[in-house]
Formats: C-alpha cells, sequence, structure tokens
C-alpha cells in the first residue's frame, strides 16, 4: 500500500468527519477568544492525508489569513528530526548509546557536578560519579541545563558562558566546557540543552554542517521543501508572524532578538534544539516517515530498528513517579521518554487515549505533532505563540481525534 500522504476522505481510513469538525472547533475556540491568531492542524491515517485546516490568520495588522504553505518556527519541534539524524549516523555505527559523551566531543572530559553554591554565592563543584553518556544526552538525563533565561542560580550560570552567543557549534561546545553539569549523570531527568549538543556530535561524526547534513539525508529525500534553518527573502512574505501572549492581554508581535533569531541565510550556529522553521505539509512527511518505519516514498531514511529505538521509553518508573514537568509535558507513569520525545507506554495510566506507543512532541510557540503507531495515525498542529499561559492543545486535540477514529 502506498503510504505518502496522498489525498483520501476521513471514511476512506476509518475517521468521522463531524470528529474532525470538533477537532477544528476546540482551536478555532481559541482563535475566537483572542487566544491564538491562527492555527493549521494536518491529520492523516494509513498513508493518507485526509484533512487539512488553516484557521485565522498568519498576521493580526494585516488580516491577511494563513495558507497551507505558511512558514513557522518549530522551535523544540526540531529536537525528534535531530533525533533522527543522530540515529542515522548510528545505523553507520558511529555511535553507541554507552558512549561517554566525551568520546565524541573530547572539550567536554571530565566535567565536573555543581553540588550547590557557598555563602558568597559561588558554585561549589564534585566530581562525577562518571561520565555522562550518549544514552543519557539523548534522553536529557546526562547532567546538563538549559540557561536559556538565567531564571535560577544554576541555569545563571550558563546563561553567563555565552553559549547563545557563540559563533558555530565548536565555539558552543567550548564554552559548555566551562560550566559544570548540573546533576549527577543519569539521576534524573532535565530538559535542557542535549539536542543543540547532539547537533555538534552530527557536525563532528558526519564532517558536514548540521543544516547540510539534514538537508541531504532527511529533508531532501523526504520531500521536505520549505524545513531549513532559515527563511529566504523570497519566503519571507510566508512567515506567520510570532507573537507573545499574557493571559487577559492583546497579543504582541514578537521581533527578532538573540534567543530568537531571524535568518536569512544559513546560519553559522544551527541549533538541533530549537533552529528550524517548518511548514506542516512538509513536518508530516517527516511524521509519516516514522510511521512507515524510517523510509517515505520508496527511500529509505533510517533504519526500522532506530525508528524503534527513538520511539521507545527509557524513563525508569521511578523517575516517573517524579512527576517532572516541562512546560505542557508533564511526565508520570505510563508517559515516558525516548530518543528526543515522549513515548506513551500505558496511555489508560497517563490520561490520554492515544494509542500504546505514540510519540510526540511540542515547540515553544504552541507547535505540536504525534504519531500512533498503533492507530496509524500522525497529527500536525501548528500555532505561533510564545506564552506561558498558552492553551494544551496537543492534549486536547489528542482526546478529541480518540473520538474522531471510528474503528
Amino acid at each position: 500500500m502506498t503510504r505518502v500522504l496522498e489525498p483520501a476522505t476521513p471514511g476512506q481510513v476509518g475517521l468521522s468527519p463531524d470528529g474532525l469538525a470538533r477537532v477544528d472547533a476546540a482551536v478555532q475556540a481559541q482563535i475566537d477568544k483572542g487566544v491564538v491568531a491562527g492555527a493549521i492542524t494536518l491529520v492523516a491515517r494509513h498513508g493518507k492525508l485526509v484533512h487539512t485546516s488553516t484557521l485565522g490568520v498568519k498576521d493580526l495588522a494585516s488580516g491577511k489569513p494563513l495558507q497551507v504553505d505558511s512558514l513557522f518556527r518549530i522551535f523544540s519541534m526540531t529536537k525528534p528530526i535531530t533525533g533522527t539524524a543522530m540515529l542515522i549516523l548510528h545505523d553507520a555505527g558511529l555511535w553507541s548509546p554507552e558512549d561517554p559523551i566525551a568520546k565524541h566531543l573530547p572539550e567536554l572530559a571530565g566535567m565536573k557536578v555543581l553540588a550547590g553554591f557557598d555563602a558568597a554565592g559561588q558554585p561549589v563543584l564534585e566530581q562525577a560519579a562518571r561520565a555522562p553518556t550518549m544514552g543519557e544526552l539523548m534522553t536529557h538525563r546526562a547532567g546538563f541545563a538549559y540557561g536559556i533565561q538565567g531564571s535560577t542560580p544554576e541555569d545563571k550560570l550558563y546563561h553567563d558562558a555565552g553559549l547563545w552567543s557563540a559563533a558555530d557549534l565548536n565555539e558552543f561546545v567550548q564554552r559548555l566546557a566551562t560550566v559544570p553539569l548540573v546533576y549527577q549523570p543519569g539521576s534524573t531527568w532535565r530538559y535542557s540543552l542535549a539536542m543543540d549538543l547532539q547537533g555538534a556530535i552530527i557536525e563532528r561524526l558526519s564532517g558536514q554542517s548540521l543544516p547540510d547534513f539534514m538537508q541531504a539525508r532527511i529533508f531532501g529525500p523526504l520531500g521536505m521543501v520549505d524545513t531549513a534553518f532559515h527563511t529566504p527573502p523570497e519566503k519571507r512574505e510566508r512567515r506567520a508572524t510570532l507573537y507573545f501572549g499574557a493571559e487577559g492581554a492583546a497579543l504582541m508581535p514578537l521581533a527578532a532578538n538573540p534567543l530568537l533569531p531571524d535568518h536569512d541565510t544559513v546560519p553559522s550556529l544551527a541549533l538541533g534544539g530549537a533552529g528550524l522553521i517548518s511548514t506542516a505539509p512538509d513536518y508530516a512527511r517527516y511524521a509519516q516517515m516514522l510511521l512507515n518505519g524510517g523510509e517515505f516514498a520508496g527511500k529509505r531514511i533510517v533504519s526500522e530498528v532506530s525508528v524503534k529505538a527513538q520511539m521507545t521509553n527509557y524513563l525508569p518508573d521511578e523517575l516517573l513517579e517524579r512527576r517532572i514537568v516541562a512546560g505542557h509535558q508533564k511526565f508520570r507513569p505510563g508517559f515516558g521518554y525516548g530518543y528526543n520525545g515522549v513515548v506513551f507506554t500505558d496511555p489508560e495510566l497517563a490520561g490520554i487515549p492515544v494509542g500504546k506507543g505514540t510519540y510526540h512532541w511540542d515547540g515553544a510557540a504552541g507547535t505540536w505533532f504525534w504519531v500512533d503507531p498503533e492507530n496509524d495515525l500522525l497529527f500536525v498542529g501548528l500555532i505561533q505563540l510564545l506564552s506561558y499561559t498558552a492553551p494544551p492543545l496537543q492534549a486536547t486535540t489528542q482526546k478529541l481525534m480518540a473520538d474522531a477514529i471510528l474503528d
């Protein structure tokens, strides 16, 4: 059976048009409230594209409507793609989960661990019980923080190291080597710059820049014609405006700044954790590749074994019982983490009616996706809202999609 997102009707793949309409209505309600300017959602099942909605506008000031090919900052939805890039290199035998990270990034050998701060506010360091591994890097358990906002003392150490102003990923790694790990490797899960470090490893192992590697090995073969770490000037008009939203306040457009770069050419510092621009149709091709077990349109991107590895939970029950929160992602029994994304091991226990083995992630501006192998279904949702009070559209649409499945 062809599984390349050819168009079909919902009924042909066992989906209810009325159920899909309820998904649209839930998203439209957020637009009507002024919480979101616009949204694109896309649904495919059994390899067939059955529903795409363009709701609201891409820019409030101009009132221009969203189009199917509108461009969105997908922020952390970059992370699963970076995971796939890493697994392409794993298929080539270039790394293994047991490897120390320093095997591939020698600058990070011998990193100390932050044990606290003294009375003068200076960091107190201790030896690492062992070296963090590549498997831990792939699952946010290696010991790193993120440090983007510098809102905690340990994050401030990362922020003050100037990681995000590095000229390239080599300099990024060099600057990271000057700060400590913030917990003993393997002892917990903490959202971090791990996927940006994966980008540096991809460059070292492949001999290509991260953008070139992804274009050659993922975007080009998949036909993802609008996915890149930059927006060329000729595509700028298609970009959806990025907004900041606070509860009870009007949406405010956000200009580019050092933490929200706006590249019109390929950047020298390409962030594997947050840097991509994409469209709903492009991301659906990536998602369908995962559902297809690593291939799309007759082109093998990554091995089936590696896709299964990416979509396998690696967090022990004891860690899930801590119920760690990262944005809308609330880890708990049944809701674990694979390589660069969430894995549902027990949807009933997790309280979300998706199929067992569903893999998903989201992005800082409210974008979200999931692939559900059990129901052979994918969903992509794109908005552009940076907000501490953003609606939980991923969980909302997952619950509504369960009602749309007829078989």
